[in-house]
């Protein structure tokens, strides 16, 4: 296993990638050493990490299986589909004239918002409002053809909620969250979220060492946090820029 050196983590690393010419999400990452300042010069050592591509072929795991159902649903042409969600105007259509709207309001706004982006996709939407608790809108779209509103990792779905919440922040007078859904898929999403957590927290008491996990939305990677925040051996934590964020689980030091 290719192993590089760095004087921090993220540099030995960032050199590491570089030198495969490959991107954090596709390679697995092992941290052996972390550095060491050293005194007067003395005993300084670099941070050394191996890294190496993630083979394509693997066991099928559970949180895998239901992974690849909630992906069967996308359709072929995704990225097409996904390039029509983040066109322009979507972002900015009708918002120039709405602005410091109650919660109703927006919320009437959003909903025809949405409804205007189905149909240009050329996938019609019923759109179904659902208030949680005081600030928390979800927006259910009913629809026939749910693949294509959801996309492979729900990255189409997950443009969707991009752009409502674009969208609200821009004509709404308070600062209101939106979850947008299809079908059942924030739920089942969830669960292999979940147990994704569990299985990650598991391999780092293990090994002694992080995790990284594939970039995510925001409020995704919150669910990992809150799935593990009661663990005290655990503690994680977000690095880099959106859209490539991504959670790191590591072991908390007092006890490794």
């Amino acid at each position: 296993m290719p192993v590089y050196e760095g004087p921090t983590i993220d540099e030995a690393i960032s050199k590491g990638l570089q030198a495969l010419g490959l991107k954090k999400e596709v390679v697995d990452i092992e941290i052996l050493t972390d550095a060491k300042r050293g005194f007067l010069g003395m005993g300084k050592k670099d941070a050394r990490v191996s890294i190496e591509p993630i083979k394509a072929e693997k066991s099928v795991t559970p949180e895998d299986s239901a992974e690849k159902k909630l992906d069967e649903r996308a359709p072929s042409n995704e990225s097409e589909s996904e390039e029509k969600v983040l066109k322009e105007d979507f972002s900015i259509r009708s918002t120039s004239q709405l602005n410091e709207l109650d919660e109703e309001e927006a919320t009437k706004e959003l909903a025809l918002y949405l409804t205007n982006i189905t149909n240009d996709m050329g996938v019609p939407a019923l759109v179904k409002i659902q208030h949680e608790t005081s600030g928390l809108i979800i927006m259910n779209l009913e629809t026939s053809k749910q693949g294509m509103l959801i996309g492979k990792h729900g990255k189409i779905l997950n443009a969707l909620q991009y752009l409502s919440q674009v969208f609200l922040h821009r004509v709404a007078k308070e600062k209101l969250s939106v979850v947008v859904n299809v079908g059942n898929y924030r739920q089942k999403r969830e669960e292999v979220l979940t147990r994704l957590a569990q299985r990650t927290a598991e391999k780092v008491k293990e090994t002694g060492r992080p995790v990284f996990l594939e970039p995510m939305p925001a409020f995704e990677r919150k669910m990992i946090h809150s799935a593990l925040s009661k663990d005290e051996y655990i503690k994680t934590h977000s690095e880099g820029e959106d859209p490539y964020r991504y959670l790191v689980v590591e072991p908390a030091k007092k006890y490794f």
